[in-house]
């Protein structure tokens, strides 16, 4: 009988190619997820978002969005990313300055520009932002959620390329219980989705909540000063200034304690 014998290099090759398989397989998925969440921005949540979400502000998302806008000079531009229908414009409007909006759905944009048709709007994601020093103060708010891990770092540094000196940033980081994005991960996992921890994906939409030591990381690398930091209306909220001197230690973080607590570490 013959006995066939792998070579090491056999095996070495054959997993390579395995490797080379489960990640394409996971740039195809998320291609697919990245269009398929536009399709459903656009057709199932553009027509009922502001009916059903848009009438009221959290307290803590008011205080960061102000705080931002107080921030920039008087007049000065201010860029909502992921702006959807543009339910915060008005707080920032009435601040005096200026300010465009940009998203991937044009359902979203276009419900944003019946009610404010004199703000400036551009369909783009925030992966492919090409601005550059042309903000005062960037928002990012209820949108990261929708980013994947492997592009939070290319839209951080969008964000500080496309900010002036020295520029704010203030946004959001949905949080969820640790037990449910165990839970996710595995039912994605069951279902031969090709997840990484943190993702929920296992029904039609896509979230994905990182730990917030990760969010720091990515923040550092992406060459930005935390100011502060909260935790309110289910959301991690962060103020983070442009660090031209790449120092992040240079200023200490504020960090406010109320519910800190409930972050994922």
């Amino acid at each position: 009988m013959n006995v066939f014998i792998r070579s090491p290099t056999s095996m070495y090759l054959n997993g390579m190619r395995y490797a080379e398989r489960i990640l394409m397989d996971r740039k195809s998925w998320l291609k697919e997820k990245r269009r398929s969440a536009e399709e459903r921005m656009d057709t199932l949540w553009a027509p009922i978002y502001d009916e059903n979400w848009g009438a009221t502000t959290a307290p803590t998302h008011q205080r960061f969005i102000r705080q931002l806008a107080d921030s920039c000079p008087p007049h000065g531009s201010i860029l909502d990313a992921g702006c959807g229908t543009g339910k915060y414009w008005e707080i920032i409007l009435s601040s005096g300055r200026t300010l465009a909006g940009i998203d991937q759905s044009q359902g979203m944009l276009s419900r944003a520009q019946a009610k404010f048709p004199q703000v400036p709007v551009e369909k783009i994601g925030m992966q492919e932002m090409q601005s550059q020093e042309a903000f005062d103060g960037i928002v990012c708010v209820d949108a990261m959620e929708f980013i994947f891990p492997e592009d939070w770092l290319r839209v951080l540094s969008n964000f500080h390329r496309a900010l002036k000196s020295p520029g704010h940033l203030y946004f959001t980081v949905e949080l969820a219980d640790s037990r449910d994005i165990e839970e996710a991960y595995r039912a994605g996992k069951d279902k031969g989705l090709p997840v990484v921890m943190g993702e929920s994906a296992h029904e039609e939409g896509y979230h994905y909540y990182p730990s917030m030591e990760q969010v720091r990381d990515w923040i550092r690398q992406a060459n930005f000063c935390i100011l502060e930091e909260a935790v309110g209306d289910e959301y991690h909220h962060f103020w983070v200034k442009k660090d031209t001197v790449i120092s992040y230690n240079s200023e200490k973080p504020k960090i406010a304690t109320k519910d800190l607590q409930e972050e994922r570490p």
